[in-house]
């Protein structure tokens, strides 16, 4: 296969292809689209708002100078033991007050409504509210984490670094590069070890409830490495960026010294996708030792296919070796033919 093939080939197949040439000029343009870029301006921008009180939510309501109604179950009894619990409609009962909707109200608004109603049984209240459980927001978490418990939205901003730090990574097995942040029916992906842009810009990203962190386990970052290699090999590696070209080739034995045309090593990107967008195929010049640099450089994605095409006297060679059998056996019946007509 060469880069003419590559490209040329019928109108359908160039219109799907895009020939690209790794040069210094690209792997420099490359390293600086790294670097920039940008954390989703979407999860940069949202701001927590004031926590709202839900189902599943025990609240402490202090009642000052009325022990009676801050610690009706005793004051030696755990602060939980005194919590009044938000039931599934949004109410909680309160002695003298009855039923009280609270959910969806804040922290604020559930100390006014409380004092405002208890006012007819006690001489301007002071009333203090808290919250002891929080068991109605949460965030999920999926994959590569040692803890996948779901971790609570509480009054205190949770940060998306935060909820890594308490989920633990798994670092022998999760795919760092491609941590997904699903909200509100989008899907963000975030690479963690991009320069930048990783764990550190997780500390400015806060969570809301109802997000969803999944880390893949990195048990099917591949690249295919065809063609003329010693050792053709599905290559894998732990993060998207940890493996070169050069270390996708090593790794599959390097070329071949006798059958590979050094001039077409290629990198095929994006063939899945054809649908969409054509597959981009980058091309090295593998003949010259500065090229090995070059691609030493160039950083191989999941699902890339690395492909060294044949030198010409090999493709003639191989010809050969699958006309020369059909020559001989057509050789063989004429001469048997001819033996037996004369």
């Amino acid at each position: 296969m060469s880069g003419e093939g590559l490209v040329r080939g019928t109108p359908t197949d160039s219109s799907q292809v895009q020939l690209v040439t790794i040069t210094p000029q690209l792997l420099t343009e490359d390293h600086a689209a790294m670097l920039n870029a940008a954390v989703p301006q979407a999860l940069l921008s949202y701001q927590p708002e004031p926590y709202r009180v839900g189902p599943g939510d025990t609240l402490y309501i202090t009642v000052w100078d009325h022990p009676e109604l801050t610690s009706p179950a005793g004051s030696q009894q755990q602060t939980a033991a005194n919590g009044r619990l938000v039931r599934s409609d949004g109410t909680l009962f309160y002695p003298y007050v009855g039923s009280v909707k609270v959910g969806g109200m804040t922290i604020e608004e559930v100390r006014q409504t409380i004092a405002s109603k208890i006012a007819k049984y006690v001489e301007r209240p002071q009333v203090d509210v808290s919250v002891v459980g929080y068991n109605s927001q949460h965030v999920l978490l999926q994959g590569a984490f040692m803890k996948t418990d779901p971790q609570s939205i509480s009054t205190v901003p949770l940060t998306l670094g935060q909820a890594l730090g308490t989920a633990t990574i798994n670092p022998d097995q999760a795919n760092m590069s491609d941590l997904i942040l699903s909200r509100d029916g989008h899907d963000y992906h975030l690479d963690l070890t991009a320069p930048g842009n990783g764990q550190g810009a997780a500390q400015n990203i806060y969570l809301k409830a109802g997000d969803r962190l999944l880390l893949p386990y990195n048990d099917s970052q591949e690249v295919y490495v065809m063609g003329e290699v010693l050792r053709p090999a599905a290559v894998t590696f732990r993060n998207a960026g940890d493996i070169t070209l050069t270390q996708a080739l090593g790794r599959a034995g390097g070329l071949n010294p006798v059958t590979a045309d050094g001039k077409e090593v290629y990198v095929i990107r994006g063939a899945k996708n054809l649908e969409n967008a054509p597959a981009k195929v980058f091309q090295l010049d593998a003949r010259s030792p500065a090229a090995f640099a070059l691609g030493d450089q160039f950083r191989v994605r999941p699902g890339d296919v690395v492909f060294v095409g044949a030198a010409g006297v090999t493709r003639w060679n191989r010809v050969l070796s699958q006309l020369l059998p059909s020559a001989t056996l057509l050789s063989s019946a004429a001469a048997a033919n001819y033996s037996a007509t004369h």
